[in-house]
């Protein structure tokens, strides 16, 4: 699970300007409208010529044809198919997002939208190279200016995210910078006359932010002067295909004429772009021709910068570069400020634009977010019921989780970076090879630190998601799945295009072939299947989702076997995460990324010896899924595919201790090469030309063994989340007490990570690397401590009241940690 806070791997960024990217769409030749006609030449020569043998010359033509039709097929076709490493290849079959069910109505329906969670607001459409729109504004702190436009910590904005969302055309953002409030709104609409996907505004509200006093506004507009005059907003569309976008007008006055621009596109038609206001405005522009559409803040800064050092001016110059693909505009008004931008496409004849602009602006575009806010209230409520359960305060956190998650879903396109496999005859002139172009439909795990797809984060996305708004979540999943390549194996890590580029260091960009992540999908997948038997859902629903348990079989059959296949042990039914460094010398525990729980202890020296604890049950989980489904679905057993035995051999609980269960401790854990005497110490190491660097590195005071290893937390409780522990089993006594002792895992937030009694608790791994799954709470983790509890809690056995109070208590401990930390 990715995280907020942590500067590793996973989380270092860079600035925009790092990346570059081969963009052809604005090198292409376009052909010149005016076409030359080519006078006809005298035709006596060819008359001539014509006097031949027309048979022979036919007959030659022919064999010539059969020769080269022969060469393509038979040699030029396979050489190139030979040629394209497995790593790379698409798994051979169907791809589910070609389904009926995710076309038509579905597909328009779901084409804008703000899937752009990387800024803070943006929006685009599901296409590969898409018209995209989004919003800058100035701020103001100690008297200098910072421009805000990607989300990131270091603009210490006290709020912002989405209060409500509903995954497809209304979405409220609230966003505190400084002594400013901003408040955007999104809306789609669709009308007759409009283009493919429809209208969309956006309704922007800035004002003096409501907490201060009287006392603190007065020191605001001494302290801000500039900032009390005007408030500079930027709002831009860039078009990554290259199109050329028109300028409404050299001097623009949405009193006047609202038009700010229009333009031309194949998927939409012609398009045009309004502001609206009542407000007095001034309205400035730039328009920028370039490829690079991930590094527009740069841009605009740039073209401020200089103009306020020429003209002593913070505004745009209203220059226009010829065939822009960019234009931004800068919206200035005194605060407070309101002021609507509307969208409208397919703007032909007879498209009644003026009536749809009216009825995206003002008051209508008011009330239609009103009666939206309404219907996603109403909608909550319905999906959740927790009216009874929860005081108002409580459920307004509720909310803005749904509409956060909701609002953070993204598309992108693009093709991931593959480390060249080890071993492999694989030759590349780059350390890397390029996976099929593909989209990807997803939610993502944290705006400013992971705005991109992570496989197992997605799993818990969905478990939220699919309760809201089945259709969205089967198109997610799908969209996942579609990536399998032909060995079943799943890139954990999707950066695809410029701008989820842009925010990783190309260290680590490469994806590796051997290294997995958890299969989370099969929870919500599991979900589904028990929701279809327990007739959770309509029968037009049942019907979608096992249409696409059909398409999808093949596809998880070879994600499952490639588990069981890449990464199993030495023992019968063990497990291990690839991927772990065995000759680092700077790692107090080398990390096991793939696992998600990164600097989570595992054994010292990794080694083909180990065997997972959390991944062999995540192996019981796809297992038990594939059974159910092959039931479900009535596919026939094939010889090595018996999925009923292999959960049976998963989760057969003696083996399991045997493997695992350490009964000093009346503990589970990892099973490796390992020893507890490893420390991190300052040396001096030789660099270069004899230069010496004092670093922290690895020291190690013992020869390891192969024994369990022993660190109490998460990992620790997978067979409790598993449920594989017999409700009348003494072990499952131990386990309730672990999760229970506030000297091991138990706090008033939540449980942590890692047990405070382990040798490693709250520990560095590195000298910049802070303890990431050593100790801090996380809310993935606690979910499934939490549902395993309420099972165990209404499971005949002697321990089910003792289940129930440890479930109630923590509840509650989650859920009110939750809204103490979320700024209302």
């Amino acid at each position: 699970m990715t995280g907020g806070g942590r500067r590793s791997a996973r989380s270092r960024t860079k600035s925009s300007t790092d990346i570059n990217e081969d963009d052809d769409a604005l090198h292409k030749t376009k052909p010149n409208s005016k076409h030359r006609r080519v006078k006809a030449k005298d035709h006596g020569n060819a008359l001539r010529i014509l006097n031949a043998n027309l048979k022979l010359m036919l007959g030659f033509s022919i064999v010539a044809a059969l020769i080269i039709f022969f060469l393509v097929n038979h040699l030029i076709n396979p050489t190139e198919e030979a040629r394209r490493p497995r790593v790379v290849t698409p798994f051979p079959a169907s791809k589910i997002m070609d389904l009926p069910q995710f076309q038509g109505e579905h597909k328009e329906s779901l084409y804008w939208g703000t899937y752009r969670p990387h800024v803070y607001f943006g929006i685009r459409a599901r296409t590969p190279q898409s018209l995209i729109a989004g919003l800058m504004w100035i701020s103001i702190k100690d008297g200098r200016y910072f421009m805000r436009h990607v989300c990131q910590d270091s603009d210490e904005l006290s709020t912002y995210g989405w209060t409500s969302h509903n995954g497809r055309d209304f979405g409220h953002q609230l966003l505190v910078d400084q002594d400013m409030t901003l408040a955007t709104s999104f809306l789609k609409s669709k009308e007759d006359g409009s283009g493919y996907g429809g209208d969309w505004a956006v309704e922007l509200m800035c004002k003096v932010r409501a907490r201060m006093t009287k006392c603190a506004q007065n020191i605001y507009r001494m302290s801000n002067d500039e900032m009390q005059k005007n408030v500079h907003l930027f709002f831009y569309l860039a078009d990554e295909d290259g199109n050329a976008l028109s300028l409404g007008r050299d001097i623009l006055d949405s009193h006047e004429n609202s038009l700010l621009a229009s333009g031309l596109r194949t998927d939409i038609g012609v398009w045009q772009l309004h502001l609206k206001s009542k407000a007095n405005l001034e309205v400035h522009y730039a328009g920028f021709r370039t490829p690079h559409i991930h590094n527009l803040s740069d841009l605009v800064q740039e073209n401020l910068a200089s103009q306020l050092m020429r003209f002593s001016r913070l505004q745009l110059p209203d220059i226009y570069e010829s065939s822009s693909n960019i234009l931004v505009f800068q919206i200035s008004g005194k605060i407070p400020l309101e002021t609507d931008i509307v969208f409208v496409s397919g703007t032909g004849i007879n498209s009644r634009v003026e009536e749809r602009i009216r009825n995206l602006a003002g008051v209508s575009l008011t009330n239609q977010l009103k009666e939206k806010q309404g219907e996603f209230d109403t909608k909550f409520e319905n999906c959740f019921q927790l009216e009874d359960k929860l005081d108002s305060k409580s459920i307004t956190v509720g909310k803005a989780a749904i509409g956060n998650m909701l609002g953070g879903i993204g598309d992108f396109y693009g093709q991931s970076k593959i480390s060249v496999p080890r071993n492999s005859n694989v030759k590349s002139h780059d350390d890397f090879l390029l996976y099929w172009p593909a989209e990807l439909y997803t939610a993502v795990p944290s705006r400013p630190f992971f705005p991109r797809g992570f496989l197992w984060d997605e799993g818990f996305h969905q478990l939220l998601i699919w309760r809201w708004d089945l259709h969205i979540s089967l198109d997610i999943i799908g969209h996942w799945l579609d990536l399998i390549n032909i060995d079943g194996w799943i890139p954990r890590e999707q950066i695809l295009g410029a701008e989820a580029r842009s925010k990783v260091p190309a260290e680590f960009v490469l994806q590796h072939s051997g290294n997995g992540n958890p299969p989370t999908l099969f929870l919500v997948l599991r979900d589904l299947v028990n929701g279809i038997k327990k007739n959770k859902f309509t029968a037009s629903e049942s019907n979608e989702i096992i249409s696409f348990l059909r398409q999808a079989f093949v596809r998880l059959e070879a994600w499952f076997q490639w588990f069981n296949t890449t990464q199993s042990g030495k023992d019968s039914g063990s497990y291990y995460w690839h991927g772990r460094d065995n000759s680092t010398i700077r790692e107090l525990n080398p990390k096991t990324l793939t696992s998600g729980l990164d600097d989570y202890p595992r054994a010292s020296h990794p080694t083909k010896d180990e065997r997972h604890l959390d991944l062999r049950c995540w192996m019981l989980l796809a297992a038990d899924f594939m059974d159910s489904i092959s039931e479900l679905i009535a596919k026939e057993k094939k010889p090595g595919k018996e999925y009923g035995s292999t959960a049976k051999l998963l989760s057969d609980f003696d083996t399991f201790n045997q493997m695992h269960f350490n009964h000093a401790s009346g503990a589970y854990f990892d099973f490796g090469n390992h020893t507890e005497k490893v420390r991190l110490s300052w040396k001096e190491v030789m660099v270069g030309n004899n230069h010496a660097n004092r670093e922290l590195v690895r020291e190690v005071l013992e020869r390891p063994e192969l024994k369990l290893v022993p660190h109490v937390g998460y990992v620790s409780l997978f067979p409790f989340m598993a449920r594989i522990i017999p409700p009348e089993s003494w072990i499952l006594k131990k386990q309730l007490d672990l999760i229970s002792n506030r000297s091991i895992l138990w706090t008033n937030y939540g449980l942590r990570s890692l047990a405070k009694t382990s040798s490693l608790y709250m520990k560095h791994n590195t000298e910049h690397d802070a303890p990431y799954w050593r100790g801090p709470i996380w809310m993935n983790m606690n979910y499934m401590i939490l549902s395993s509890l309420r099972h165990y809690s209404i499971e005949n056995g002697l321990y089910r009241e003792k289940a129930r109070a440890i479930y109630d208590e923590l509840r509650h401990n989650l859920i009110r940690y939750s809204f103490t930390i979320y700024p209302l």
